[in-house]
């Protein structure tokens, strides 16, 4: 299942390994932000089905926020991609979870493909290894 991914990453290097992982799998990468504005501007103008989000962006710790906005205003699956998961240990509304950065091609992979079983309401019974869902 072939999905429009878009990338909230302020580290280059590790927005740009993870374009790649995600071309590799089929996905299409509609784009990389490095701030919450960027995003936003992004997400308005393209259909996003799951953007991967970063905790703290370059301009600041907005990445809690924006997942928000994206997934209960403009119906983005959002997926947390942090080294800070304790962050968002509460869950924050209108997202899927939180996949503890660094890591691997093998947990992206599988914690995509979840997030998008989810999104089409598919019946998913466990969470791959080193998601930690959200209520």
């Amino acid at each position: 299942m072939s999905a429009r991914i878009l990338i909230i990453e302020d580290e280059a290097l590790v927005a740009m390994e993870l374009r790649f992982v995600l071309e590799d799998l089929g996905h299409e990468v509609m784009g990389v932000a490095a701030t919450a504005k960027a995003a936003r501007d992004m997400a308005r103008e393209i259909d996003v089905d799951l953007a991967l989000v970063d905790i703290h962006l370059s301009d600041g710790p907005t990445g809690i926020a924006l997942g928000r906005e994206l997934g209960q205003d403009m119906g983005v699956t959002v997926l947390f991609m942090t080294a800070n998961p304790g962050m968002v240990r509460e869950g924050v509304a209108g997202t899927v979870g939180v996949l503890s950065k660094p890591t691997d091609e093998r947990a992206v992979q599988s914690a995509v493909d979840y997030a998008l079983k989810r999104r089409q309401g598919e019946a998913v019974q466990y969470a791959p290894p080193g998601l930690q869902l959200f209520g």
